[in-house]
């Protein structure tokens, strides 16, 4: 049996706290050290978890003999961690999204290659049982060829959560709004499920949220390279945040879908999850009855878990195997690339008003 995981988180903010707490529960990991630019947060985070704090990622790495670094800065901040960790020897799951730029995406996957080592995305949302179902039925051919994906989400951010921070809500800080904060679990699961992308057409808006700079709005018509037709409609402008729905729609007429987040959308430090995700569409011939025990398995089980920190545990979990049987993770590097190319496809169609078309 391979040893433990030995275990690093790089920025001591709200969601590095329920990284800590995915380890805690993970089977062959174990939490190690923690790296922050401020020394009293990172002192404070330290103490609380009994571990050492570092301000070199390198001295990091290299004294605590670490594994893999688990990346929780905010997200124009991924780049430069990253590179460090994945050079001083550590592979590295970053949170999402990968990067606010694709120039800062590909140099943390050529870091990656450079060094042969693992890098991935958080996406926990692929781990969610109706998830996995959704993807099980397509491979299984189920729904035929992918025909239509369509992301929405309508959420809700108030002036409180965007003052907790002082990079939220900024072009600098934060590298975009709703399409890079909120919706990359969404969009990921769509590319997931549909597959690579031809052309984008999008546009954002900023609705009511005049504190800030970048999008709380935004919408898009992806066409995709299986001749699929996909449909993005993402807001934090919706007042109570209502829900994160993923449906595809298959050309033999068959109807897949899961509503990922319900009742008010999470905030990692203030809220919890609301409701369980669940499959909310399934019209594949033979199967249409199975929906309400889709529901009720998949409402028992949430009840019986912190899902919080549950799925990351899963994600970490896949993480290890992943390093320890040298095969990529459920959500690779390269992953993480796609939604940030999509997101920046939206953010350019609008400046141009053009078609944004995909390599």
């Amino acid at each position: 049996m391979p040893n433990p995981l030995r275990i690093a988180i790089i920025g001591p903010g709200k969601v590095a706290h329920l990284h800590a707490k995915a380890v805690l529960q993970t089977p062959d990991t174990t939490l190690c050290a923690i790296y922050g630019r401020t020394p009293a947060k990172t002192r404070a985070f330290a103490d609380h978890y009994g571990i050492p704090g570092y301000s070199d990622i390198y001295d990091m790495v290299d004294r605590e003999n670490i594994d893999l670094c688990l990346v929780c800065t905010p997200h124009p901040a991924h780049r430069d961690p990253t590179v460090a960790a994945l050079d001083a020897g550590a592979h590295v799951l970053v949170e999402k999204p990968l990067a606010s730029s694709l120039a800062d995406s590909d140099a943390m996957l050529e870091a990656a290659r450079r060094n042969g080592k693992q890098l991935g995305v958080i996406s926990q949302r692929r781990f969610y049982a109706p998830c996995q179902r959704i993807r099980q039925a397509i491979d299984a051919g189920q729904i035929g060829t992918p025909a239509l994906g369509v992301v929405q989400m309508y959420g809700w951010r108030d002036e409180a959560y965007y003052r907790s921070d002082p990079w939220r809500g900024t072009w600098a800080g934060e590298g975009g709004g709703v399409l890079v904060n909120q919706a990359p679990h969404q969009l990921d699961l769509l590319l997931w499920y549909m597959g690579e992308v031809e052309s984008v057409y999008g546009v954002w808006r900023n609705i009511n949220h005049p504190y800030i700079e970048v999008d709380d709005t935004a919408l898009a018509i992806v066409q995709f390279k299986n001749g699929g037709l996909g449909n993005i409609v993402v807001s934090n402008s919706q007042q109570p945040g209502l829900y994160g729905k993923v449906h595809i729609h298959g050309q033999n007429g068959a109807s897949v879908g899961v509503q990922t987040d319900g009742g008010a959308m999470f905030i990692a430090g203030r809220s919890s999850i609301a409701e369980p995700p669940v499959n909310d569409t399934w019209t594949i011939p033979g199967q249409e009855t199975q929906l309400a025990q889709f529901v009720a398995d998949d409402t028992a089980f949430f009840n019986q878990i912190d899902a919080t920190s549950y799925y990351f545990g899963l994600q970490i979990a896949d993480f290890r195997d992943a390093i320890n049987e040298n095969r990529a993770p459920l959500v690779t590097g390269e992953d993480g690339r796609k939604v940030v190319a999509l997101f920046q496809a939206i953010y350019e169609s609008t400046r141009t008003g053009q078609v944004v078309k995909m390599g």
